[in-house]
């Protein structure tokens, strides 16, 4: 049997790999405050941290992390072929792998994150407007898509969680569907 990567080890490099290029969990939660408050008035910004970290824990989230950063950094080494050097390296309009990736990781969390990333991939939010500005030599192409993903995926989530607790669903129920989510 091949040597498997253990489920740890690439949550800690998704993770680490969010630091590594300036990211923090508070400024992705900033983002999920922003878009929910509006609809739940006594959300606070530690909910909004704790939904951002149950999304990390999505394999898919976690990959799409791992493969977006590789290849912004791959760019700012130049180290990719031509011509995809210059599309990724200039984040070209026309290039749309990146949002490919983050919506792909979005569809996890149904349409509401779909919907929401849309809105965070024109508006640029927060953080994202910040990854989205070309300043020095690093390359964000993927990663503002893919921090617009993980918002939107966590304000989705909480958005599941209100409609729970208004509908006093059980629980037991609660913490089933959060087992759940964490699959794949």
């Amino acid at each position: 049997m091949k040597n498997r990567v253990r489920s740890q080890d690439v949550t800690t490099a998704a993770k680490s790999r969010l630091e590594e290029r300036g990211v923090t969990i508070e400024d992705i939660a900033e983002i999920v405050f922003d878009m929910q408050r509006p609809y739940n008035l006594e959300l606070t910004m530690l909910e909004c941290i704790d939904s951002v970290e149950k999304v990390l824990l999505k394999r898919e989230m976690q990959h799409a992390i791992l493969v977006g950063v590789e290849l912004d950094v791959l760019a700012e080494q130049k180290k990719l072929s031509e011509p995809l050097q210059s599309i990724i390296e200039t984040d070209e309009s026309l290039f749309g792998v990146d949002e490919t990736i983050a919506l792909g990781a979005a569809l996890g969390y149904g349409s509401i994150a779909v919907t929401t990333y849309g809105y965070l991939d024109k508006k640029k939010v927060g953080i994202i407007e910040k990854l989205d500005t070309k300043n020095g030599h690093q390359v964000h192409t993927f990663l503002d898509d893919i921090i617009g993903a993980i918002a939107a995926n966590a304000a989705s989530r909480l958005a599941h969680r209100i409609r729970d607790f208004e509908d006093e669903v059980s629980i037991e129920t609660v913490l089933d569907k959060q087992e759940e989510e964490l699959i794949g």
